[in-house]
């Protein structure tokens, strides 16, 4: 079975640049304390370290 990752957000989004913003949006979070589940894939490590102060992450398998 293939590593994947729970990325919830922690910290609102409010007062950061667009493309921070646009990046949160696009792992699919939308709320504060929403959990995603994502595949552990470079693309995705990279959205997360943008973001890495606003997120917790946790893997999973």
């Amino acid at each position: 079975m293939a590593k994947s990752l729970k990325i919830t957000l922690v910290r609102s989004t409010i007062g950061e640049k667009p493309k921070t913003r646009a990046t949160v949006e696009s792992l699919g979070l939308r709320k504060i304390n929403q959990s995603v589940e994502r595949p552990d894939r470079p693309d995705v490590r990279g959205m997360v370290f943008r973001a890495k102060h606003l997120l917790e992450v946790e893997e999973i398998g």
